[in-house]
Order: C-alpha cells, then sequence, then structure tokens
C-alpha cells in the first residue's frame, strides 16, 4: 500500500516537469542529430538490411563446395498382382560431390563477393546523402528559427511605429493616408511572421522524418552559424572524387559481377563431372519367385561425367545477355563519372559565391554597427527618439541575418562539396 501511495506521490510531482519538457522539446547537437540519423535512418537500415542479404547470398555460393547428403524412404504394398500380397519397405542414401562444374561454382561465389562489395558501396553512399540531408535540414532549421525571430522583431518595431503613427496623427502632425500605410505595412508584416513559423514548423517536421523521430516531437537546434574559409582546387578534389565515391567503388565491382556472370552463362554449355555414393537398403515381405526374404543392403560409387553437347542455342542467348548487361553498366560508370564531374563542379562555383556574399554581407555589418553607435550616442544626448534607435537596432539584427543567411549558403555548400568528394 505504501508503495503505491509513493507511486503516485512520484506522478504528481513529476508529471508537470516531463509534460512541460515535452513542450519545450529536445535540444540535439549537430553531431548527435547526424549520430541518430545513422542509427535510425529508414533508408540507411534498408540498405544494411540488403548488406546482411549479400552476405548471406555469398554463404549461399560457399554451399557448392560441399557434398550434399539426401536420404529418401519408401513403403509399399502391392495388392491383386501376385498370388500372395506383397508389401515392400526401401531405403536409399546419397552422397553427393561436384568436382568440376565449368567453373560455375568459383565464379558464383566470386559473384557473389563482388555484388556484396555493390551492397556496401550503396549502404555507404545512403550514408552520405542522409549525412548531407540532415546537415543541410538542421541549418536550414536553425535559419527558419532565426528569421521567425527577425519576423518577430520587425512586427513589433511596426506595431511601435503605427502607435506613434496613430498618436501624432491625433494632433494633426500626420494625415490618414500615412495611418493606412502603416496599417497595411502591418498587416504584410504579420503574414509575414506567420510564413515564418509555418517555414519553421516545415523544417522541423523535415528533419523529424529524416531523425524517424515522432511528428510530435519538437527539436530544438543547438549551434551557431561558423565557418572557416578555406581554398579548393577543383582537378584535385575530382580526382579525390574518384578514389572516394562510393558510386566509383559501386560500379567497379558490379563490373566484376558482371563479368562472372559472364562465365557463369558459359558453364551451362562446359562439361561437369561429379562423385557420388549411393546406399540402398530394401526388405520384401514374400516373393513367390524368390527365396530371398528380409533386408537387403548394398551400396554403389560411382564417377559421372556430363557435357551437354547442345541446346537450342539457349546458352548463346544467356551468355549475349551476360555482355549486354556488363555493357549497361559500362555505359553507367561513365556516365556516373560525368554526373560526379558536374556535381562537383556545381558544388564548387557555389561554394565560390558564397564565399564572396560573405565578403559582402560583413562590409554591411561594419556599416550597421557604425550606424547603431552614432543613434545610440544620439539617443543619450536627447537628439535621437527611442524608435529612431530601435529602428538602428533593428537594421543591424537584419545586416546580422544577412550573414547568418550567407554562412549558412557558405555551410551547405561546403558540405556539398565535402559530400561530392566522397568525404563528409
Amino acid at each position: 500500500m505504501n508503495k503505491i501511495i509513493a507511486y503516485f506521490l512520484i506522478v504528481f510531482l513529476f508529471l508537470p516537469s516531463l509534460c512541460l519538457g515535452a513542450e519545450e522539446g529536445i535540444s540535439l547537437a549537430l553531431d548527435e542529430a547526424v549520430a541518430i540519423a545513422l542509427r535510425d535512418n529508414r533508408d540507411i537500415l534498408l540498405k544494411a538490411e540488403d548488406v546482411k542479404k549479400a552476405q548471406l547470398k555469398i554463404a549461399e555460393a560457399n554451399a557448392a563446395l560441399f557434398p550434399t547428403l539426401d536420404f529418401t524412404g519408401s513403403w509399399t504394398d502391392t495388392r491383386g498382382l501376385y498370388p500372395k500380397d506383397i508389401s515392400k519397405s526401401a531405403t536409399q542414401a546419397t552422397l553427393k560431390q561436384y568436382l568440376y562444374q565449368g567453373g560455375k561454382i568459383v565464379n558464383t561465389i566470386k559473384q557473389n563477393r563482388d555484388e556484396f562489395e555493390v551492397s556496401l558501396a550503396l549502404l555507404d553512399k545512403a550514408k552520405l546523402e542522409t549525412i548531407l540531408t540532415v546537415k543541410k535540414a538542421f541549418y536550414t532549421l536553425i535559419l527558419a528559427d532565426e528569421f521567425t525571430g527577425l519576423n518577430e522583431a520587425i512586427l513589433s518595431n511596426t506595431r511601435e511605429h503605427l502607435k506613434a503613427a496613430e498618436a501624432r496623427y491625433l494632433t494633426g502632425e500626420v494625415s490618414q493616408s500615412d495611418i493606412l500605410r502603416l496599417q497595411e505595412s502591418l498587416s504584410s508584416v504579420e503574414s509575414a511572421y506567420e510564413a515564418s513559423l509555418n517555414q519553421a514548423e516545415s523544417s522541423r517536421a523535415v528533419l523529424n522524418n529524416l531523425l524517424s523521430l515522432d511528428k510530435d516531437v519538437k527539436i530544438i537546434p543547438e549551434g551557431e552559424f561558423s565557418y572557416e574559409p578555406r581554398e579548393v582546387i577543383f582537378d584535385e578534389a575530382f580526382l579525390r572524387a574518384l578514389e572516394a565515391r562510393p558510386e566509383i567503388r559501386q560500379y567497379l565491382a558490379q563490373e566484376k559481377a558482371d563479368k562472372r556472370a559472364i562465365e557463369i552463362a558459359k558453364s551451362d554449355n562446359r562439361p561437369s563431372i561429379y562423385a557420388s555414393w549411393d546406399y540402398y537398403s530394401q526388405s520384401t515381405s514374400t516373393l513367390s519367385f524368390s527365396p530371398i526374404k528380409g533386408w537387403q543392403d548394398y551400396n554403389i560409387v560411382g564417377l559421372t561425367f556430363s557435357w551437354p553437347l547442345f541446346d537450342g542455342w539457349a546458352t548463346k542467348a544467356k551468355v549475349e545477355q551476360a555482355i549486354v548487361d556488363l555493357k549497361a553498366t559500362q555505359l553507367n560508370k561513365g556516365k556516373v563519372i560525368g554526373d560526379i564531374a558536374l556535381e562537383l563542379k556545381n558544388a564548387y562555383l557555389a561554394l565560390k559565391n558564397a564565399t564572396s556574399k560573405l565578403r559582402a554581407a560583413e562590409a554591411d555589418i561594419t556599416l550597421y554597427q557604425d550606424r547603431v553607435r552614432d543613434l545610440t550616442q544620439k539617443y543619450s544626448k536627447g537628439i535621437a527618439s527611442e524608435l529612431d534607435k530601435q529602428d538602428a537596432d533593428l537594421s543591424y539584427r537584419v545586416a546580422l541575418f544577412n550573414q547568418k543567411e550567407s554562412i549558412y549558403d557558405y555551410i551547405v555548400a561546403k558540405d556539398a562539396f565535402d559530400k561530392a568528394t566522397g568525404g563528409m
């Protein structure tokens, strides 16, 4: 009874704080978000299952290296054929081992190993794409929250301007049209603020989906926009991409697997050799024409050579299909190399553009800092009003947001460039 009372006391004491934590959301740093995505993202989990399946396919192919053992048992009762009904029991055990199968076994094992490398490359590709998408979504959410805060400040400032104009209207200092223009501006700012709230919510939903979190979980991203400018050389990056990109490894492995498929198809028209051992045991109740009764055991050892001489050109058609698959893989590999070069070039140009925008944003910051300093001094001397000072502060805040937006563009471009080179 005391335990039950204690349980309810704990629930009533801590439930409000738990609910408050749910309303406030969960704070996540970028590294934590990436770690959760690598662990729980469904695209990555699906590719990981493909890797497991490819491993099992290797084990399946290796099974052909071992002998097979089959057991068969039967019982029959023959009635009405002989003067006396006859019942018969028989068992058979067969041990069979392929010694040569036209290279099919070896090439099948190697083909499955190559396809395992393909699945690993696809998993690495999914990880790279997920990391890039999560980083972009994370920074987009930070920027969206910043934009919401900026619009809230603009909304507050616009309301202050409208209130001041309405006070001056009563004294005849401003006209009715001025009031109407300010009211229209306020309506536009309110609409922009609402749109920024929706944009932030949409960005949060995208990040939730990438992290496989419940839709009602509110993520609060922790972090600031920071960057370290660096010089990049396109040719070096392209060579690095050709070595590191998982797509290159994928098609190199697929090319090897397709070559193995050609040899596997050719093996259907090659001889095969297998050794076998059969053990028979049977019992007949009685026979009118044989004195033998009871169980009889014997075994047969054999070596079988088989060579299909003509199959209606089925093997030829299979080989040609495998050759077509190889050519398609080679064409896709060339296309992927071209796509990587284009992706890298676009990321390189985006990075250069973002760098130039950063310089312009930093110049604006200096300008608005000086303006805030000047109006602060005028306000302290009574030359400028409180509203003038708020306008200057707001303009400086807009310039800061523009700088953060430029840093956001730079970070996204840098991450895209890193992903294009095969590293994140």
